[in-house]
């Protein structure tokens, strides 16, 4: 018997309890009205993304923070619930591709879902050329296309860093459109070293998860060299990638932070400290255990590790 069999009714039970929160966010989104159909997706799915935007974006930006948030939070939860075989993940997302790339070129259809007008919102008022929202949504949009097309398949260790480079590009431009737009933060390498560390943590973090899902989180590279078995979670070569992948962590996180007290504004430097933060209490717990991942850290969401992470906020902020 695997070994991740003793896991796996936990993980069926968390996935029973995700699918109820999805189920709740549909209903959300079927009676609310256009105006707060965005909002009201954010709120059910993140109080905390809620109540960042509401408080950090710029105040011209609020409503399209959410509207931004909303559609990648359907798109996810449309692929991880709703399409359950590849073809149907595949042909979703090349809809929503083929939607973007029109739109950008000002051609809308008329069958639009009610979710896919918050996307048409964003890009008819996305005036600026090349703008942090297109890369955003084009790299946001790469992400869930991979997702769809890699469950059951290793992947490589190119494609893997690509898959991160995506998401942190698709996160730290967001940040810099939405909250203080009209400052500058320096172009360097270090822009998007925060956002790959907490994505490396993520991974880490769902490994378990991922695994029983058919996700495999491991280079096929490192898979080969080793002679690993990839869903062997337990086995002492899958620890020391777990080891490597943590050690690289630290160090984006370092340089990350670094990075983050050139923003001049002090709203910026909040969102993207309290971002990492709630990553890096996940590789404390990690490293105390041996590079042994566990099916769930519940433990960062305990209140003695939120006022953690809140001093652990302000002392950066003010420090910077």
């Amino acid at each position: 018997m695997s070994n991740l069999t003793m896991v796996s009714d936990k993980l069926e039970r968390d996935a029973t309890q995700r699918d109820q929160r999805v189920h709740h966010r549909i209903a959300t989104v079927t009676s609310a009205s256009d105006a707060d159909l965005a909002a009201s997706i954010t709120r059910a799915a993140s109080q905390q993304t809620y109540f960042t935007i509401r408080f950090l974006v710029d105040r011209d930006r609020v409503d399209d923070a959410y509207r931004a948030y909303a559609y990648f939070r359907w798109l996810d939860d449309s692929l991880d619930t709703a399409l359950l075989d590849s073809p149907a993940r595949l042909s979703f997302v090349d809809r929503q591709q083929t939607l973007i790339n029109n739109g950008y070129q000002g051609h809308w259809p008329s069958d639009l879902s009610v979710e896919e007008r918050l996307i048409a919102d964003l890009i008819r008022r996305d005036e600026e050329p090349n703008s942090g929202l297109q890369a955003y949504i084009r790299h946001m949009l790469a992400v869930m296309a991979f997702d769809a097309n890699r469950q059951g398949r290793l992947i490589s260790q190119q494609e893997l860093a690509d898959y991160t480079n995506h998401l942190a590009v698709a996160v730290t431009e967001a940040m810099h459109y939405f909250i203080g737009h009209n400052h500058q933060c320096p172009h360097n390498e270090a822009r998007y070293f925060a956002v790959s560390a907490a994505h490396i943590t993520h991974m880490l973090r769902d490994t378990c998860e991922d695994v029983l899902a058919g996700y495999l989180n491991i280079a096929t590279e490192f898979v080969t060299a080793h002679h690993l078995d990839p869903r062997d979670i337990r086995s002492e070569s899958y620890r020391a990638w777990v080891k490597e992948r943590v050690q690289v962590a630290r160090t984006y996180f370092a340089a990350g932070t670094t990075y983050l007290a050139q923003a001049s504004t002090w709203r910026c430097r909040l969102a993207g400290y309290a971002y990492t933060a709630r990553f890096t209490g996940v590789l404390d717990a990690i490293e105390r255990e041996g590079y042994l991942l566990r099916p769930a850290y519940p433990e960062r969401k305990h209140l003695g590790n939120v006022l953690k992470m809140s001093w652990a906020v302000l002392s950066d902020l003010l420090a910077s």
